[in-house]
């Protein structure tokens, strides 16, 4: 290699090998283990498998049709995965159904890999099989999008400040639009540009992380604190109006191992918000705002209901133990369920 290959070689590997490390530093080393991060890893991890294969058969046109059918097939993995990160960090929960994005197109590329392998039938691939994985690589990023669309709104209105985690998605997913477009713009400019363009989105993406980094953020992950600041009255009397209607209507209250992601879930917003609301808004815990429904229902029954002892009304009303349900209705009503029934 000449001195100007050698730099092309270098920049157009050196983002895939990055790639990889933190694939692997997002599957086992981060902090944060949220669904998101794993999916992430695995994001990362596909898309420097198809950056290698492409920077490798660049500079050595003889490469084995075993790793070139590797690399390929890779690129099948890219749109789900994009997919189901996005999916995740807004959701703010792991899809139970990851694995109908996931274990038919690995069953799908899996066999047709091993009945047709790319050297003998090169043909096949690049008419059919490449053309069809880059067809469903734009469909899944088509609904990465959908999804992000309020989002992008937020971003380009700015109606609100945008979170630094919004940023991340969209610069994520502006990422691997960017790599598609590469790849198939390949017979207008170099086939290296796939590579070139991976190695520009990671390196702007580790600057963009580097100067807007704050203490209270985990890398592409989820802020931790609000510092104080109260979700606006509109959007407040909103949440508010939802949880009282889904609280007295379900009686959601009752369940003993209820947890502020299943109430999150039940009126359709992220968790963190809900527990912003409740905090900065309300001035309580998710336990003292469930407590007090709870203390609520039990001093309802112990005034109409006389076939309940009070044990029995305290589990009825959601709590899971005796001592817990007389020292909290001791702490909200002042004094014992007792002395309030006589």
């Amino acid at each position: 290699m000449n001195f100007e290959t050698q730099i092309l070689f270098l920049f157009s590997a050196l983002g895939a090998f990055n790639g990889f490390v933190l694939s692997i530093f997002f599957a086992f080393f981060s902090k944060l283990k949220h669904p998101s991060n794993y999916f992430l890893g695995a994001l990362l991890f596909v898309v420097s498998i198809r950056i290698i294969k492409s920077v490798f058969l660049y500079f050595n046109s003889n490469l084995s049709g075993v790793f070139v059918q590797i690399g390929i097939s890779a690129c099948v993995l890219i749109g789900p995965l994009l997919y189901l990160y996005i999916h995740t960090m807004i959701k703010e929960r792991g899809t139970k159904k990851w694995g109908y994005h996931i274990i038919p197109f690995l069953l799908v590329i899996g066999v047709l890999g091993i009945i047709y392998p790319y050297w003998p039938n090169r043909t096949l691939w690049s008419k059919y099989l490449i053309k069809g994985i880059y067809f469903q690589w734009l469909l899944y990023i088509i609904l990465s999008g959908i999804l992000l669309k309020d989002v992008l709104k937020g971003i380009l209105t700015k109606e609100r400040k945008t979170k630094e985690e919004n940023i991340w998605m969209v610069s994520i997913f502006l990422g691997v639009f960017i790599i598609w477009i590469a790849y198939n713009t390949t017979s207008y400019t170099s086939y290296i540009a796939g590579a070139l363009s991976f190695s520009f989105v990671f390196y702007l993406l580790i600057l963009l992380w580097f100067f807007k980094k704050k203490k209270e953020t985990s890398f592409l992950g989820r802020q931790v604190k609000y510092a104080n600041k109260k979700i606006d009255e509109s959007e407040a009397e909103v949440i508010k109006r939802k949880l009282e209607e889904t609280i007295r209507d379900k009686k959601m209250f009752k369940n003993p191992n209820l947890k502020l992601i299943d109430l999150a879930n039940e009126i359709d917003i992220v968790p963190h918000q809900l527990s912003q609301f409740l905090n900065d808004n309300l001035g309580k815990s998710f336990s003292l705002f469930i407590n007090e429904y709870r203390i609520q229902e039990a001093k309802r029954l112990l005034v109409e209901e006389t076939k309940y002892t009070t044990e029995a009304i305290g589990y009825e009303c959601g709590f899971n133990s005796k001592s817990t349900f007389f020292t909290t209705f001791k702490k909200i009503v002042g004094t014992t369920p007792a002395t309030y029934k006589k």
